[in-house]
């Protein structure tokens, strides 16, 4: 699934960057140039859709009595690339600002490695004990105040920011198991903030707009082990916020 999703986006990006020579050639040509789809810039409300590329890590601050040991650190996180998609809500303010709502679907894959065992001596723990690999599904909300310039020949170039709302729909938080039975557990209802820059490139039948997006998390994703579990793992660790960066491909 993954695989053909990657395949789909490469696709689409060859697709729409090397549309054909000529097409590119007309885009940013100085003579007899056509300003395409000079209209859309006008409409109050426009829509689209994008696909995306992430990398989402986490920033963990470590315990100082059970996460470091001899200044070492001993929880270490591992990041992996995946993919999303999402629909693109836009409201037109005035000829620089936009509104825009882009609700989305981020998969992600992540693996934390506790090498924590000098913690206490009530469980060995075994290669299983030390992996915990991490998977969720962010429903993503982002509302985000866009700032662009004029164009140049068929080219825009823009920055957004703004703030998400992030559910976390594998979030395990009301599992009552933990890690002790393997279960990593995350808070399900999350708040960051974005930034975003790219460039919108109008085409004669749609607007393509590449960009990088960097999303934060403002709270501390982390839910405690229960009272009765050795401190290898949530105990290790006082707060756990995912950071996030995505290649972003829109079309509208």
């Amino acid at each position: 699934m993954k695989k053909l999703f990657f395949k789909i986006l490469f696709i689409s990006f060859l697709q729409s960057f090397f549309v054909s020579e000529a097409q590119i050639s007309q885009l940013f040509r100085n003579k007899d140039r056509q300003e395409r789809r000079e209209e859309q810039d006008s409409y109050p409300y426009s829509y689209g859709f994008f696909l995306n590329m992430n990398n989402f890590d986490y920033k963990i601050v470590l315990n100082p009595k059970y996460g470091i040991y001899n200044k070492q650190n001993l929880v270490q996180s591992k990041t992996t690339y995946s993919f999303g998609a999402g629909l693109i809500g836009k409201m037109r303010l005035n000829d620089y600002f936009d509104l825009r709502l882009e609700p989305s679907l981020q998969f992600v894959d992540r693996e934390l490695t506790f090498d924590t065992q000098n913690n206490s001596n009530a469980l060995v723990l075994t290669d299983a004990d030390k992996i915990r690999k991490v998977k969720s599904t962010y429903l993503d909300v982002p509302v985000m105040l866009e700032f662009h310039v004029d164009r140049w020949y068929n080219s825009r170039p823009y920055v957004a920011g703004g703030f998400n709302y992030l559910m976390n729909l594998q979030s395990n938080s009301t599992s009552a198991d933990d890690n002790q039975q393997g279960i990593f557990r995350t808070t399900t209802h999350n708040f960051g903030w974005s930034a975003e820059m790219g460039i919108q490139f109008y085409f004669s039948r749609f607007k393509l707009t590449p960009g990088f997006r960097g999303t934060f998390f403002f709270n501390n994703e982390l839910v405690s082990d229960n009272a009765s579990t050795p401190p290898y793992w949530a105990a290790a660790m006082n707060t756990v916020q995912t950071r996030a960066f995505m290649f972003v491909l829109k079309f509208e």
